[in-house]
């Protein structure tokens, strides 16, 4: 039997993916409109990783008002500049390339291993600004928030971290290489949730490093439902369908930022997937009665209502329209490894160009997919009977789900 509409527990998902996050935010904004202005956070339980995270800790330090979150994220991913993420001038720039430089030729001396391409040390400022994490308990403790995920890798442990905040009545839990660790969330967790390899610095938590959260995510939907929620709104970052399969095979050598993008695009997106196809095999027991092969004595199974929206037009084409706009210092390096064709470059740059020219055409994106379904929209968050699955069509037939 479905859950009674007052009970229904609504989770959000917000993958990483880097300056595409800004579609997350087009599509948040469309449900701000859609609901009255005094609005709560319609969406007690967040997941989020990556440029997902940053996103999901705005909105739950402001749960009291969804309003309010949303239009603080329109405001930062609307106006966002490149030196607001990373140190973009010529002379950082020009140290970081002749420190890899020495680092390569010279083993490590004299100045040590770098430990990244990029210094995003202006990215924390700009957190620290906007996000007050002191307010998540206060959230919680009012009731307009349940939890609250960040996701990070741990390179010693070799697991995917979810750290939450909750209420007590929240256990923790460890599975084969992931697990989930209660904690009062910091900017430092945000950080080694954001730190993508080699690109930023990774971050120390508890005497352990920690990176982008999307490295060994292999079930990227799992913390949500570790977490209660038994209705799940997943905000994608890319159309498969667009950007993938119909492009034009590459007779050449791929260059490093070809081999890049695709590492990015990989890190990102994939987990997320796989794990919706698996969820969906479950749910598809579950309803025909074949609870006998899933049932076992320490963990309740239930079904998952799910509904993806993914972006309409191919991110990497518009990033790559808007390519300009990112710094001169950062269009050298791009050039230098490679960098000038539409495919792997288009795609490595829609991942880096935090540009408001980019990051407000995925805004806008947003908002229009999400005003598109959003009869859909609207009984998904409000509780009405929805099917199981609410996803673009290319995910449906890819799944073969009728």
């Amino acid at each position: 039997m479905r859950n009674e509409k007052s009970k229904i527990k609504k989770g959000l998902v917000l993958p990483g993916g880097g300056a595409r996050g800004a579609y997350q935010v087009g599509v948040l904004k469309a449900i701000a409109s859609l609901l009255p202005e005094s609005s709560l956070n319609p969406f007690p339980i967040i997941s989020g990783t990556s440029a997902g995270a940053v996103n999901a800790s705005l909105i739950a330090a402001n749960a009291e008002s969804f309003n309010k979150a949303v239009t603080k994220l329109d405001n930062v991913w609307g106006n966002f500049k490149s030196k607001q993420v990373y140190k973009t001038d010529n002379i950082t720039m020009l140290k970081s390339s002749i420190h890899w430089l020495i680092s390569i030729v010279m083993g490590g001396y004299p100045f040590g291993t770098p430990k990244s391409l990029l210094d995003n040390s202006p990215l924390q400022e700009l957190l620290e600004k906007h996000i007050n994490f002191s307010n998540i308990q206060k959230n919680i403790d009012a009731d307009f928030l349940k939890a609250i995920a960040i996701t990070a890798a741990g390179y010693s442990s070799e697991c995917s971290t979810s750290f939450f905040q909750s209420a007590d009545t929240i256990n923790e839990w460890s599975r084969t290489r992931r697990r989930g660790f209660q904690c009062n969330l910091t900017i430092e967790h945000l950080m080694g949730s954001l730190a993508i390899p080699m690109i930023f610095p990774q971050v120390k938590i508890n005497n352990e490093y920690f990176g982008d959260g999307a490295m060994r995510q292999a079930t990227p939907l799992s913390t949500a439902i570790h977490l209660g929620a038994d209705r799940i709104l997943v905000i994608g970052v890319r159309n498969q369908k667009l950007e993938s399969i119909n492009k034009n095979i590459q007779a050449g050598y791929p260059s490093f930022a070809d081999i890049a993008g695709y590492m990015l695009d990989t890190l990102f997106m994939d987990g997320l997937y796989s794990d919706l196809e698996r969820l969906i095999r479950i749910n598809q027991l579950i309803d025909a009665g074949h609870t006998g092969y899933l049932e076992n004595s320490t963990h309740k199974i239930r079904a998952i209502d799910t509904m993806i929206i993914n972006p309409t037009q191919s991110l990497t084409d518009i990033a790559q329209e808007c390519r300009l706009a990112m710094p001169r210092s950062i269009r050298i390096i791009l050039r230098g490894i490679g960098g000038k064709n539409k495919s792997g470059a288009g795609r490595l740059v829609s991942f880096l160009l935090f540009e408001k020219q980019y990051t407000k055409r995925l805004i806008e994106l947003g908002y229009n997919d999400a005003m598109a379904v959003k009869g859909h929209l609207l009984n998904f968050i409000n509780g009405e009977e929805v099917p199981r699955l609410i996803a673009p069509e290319w995910i449906t037939t890819d799944l073969k789900i009728n």
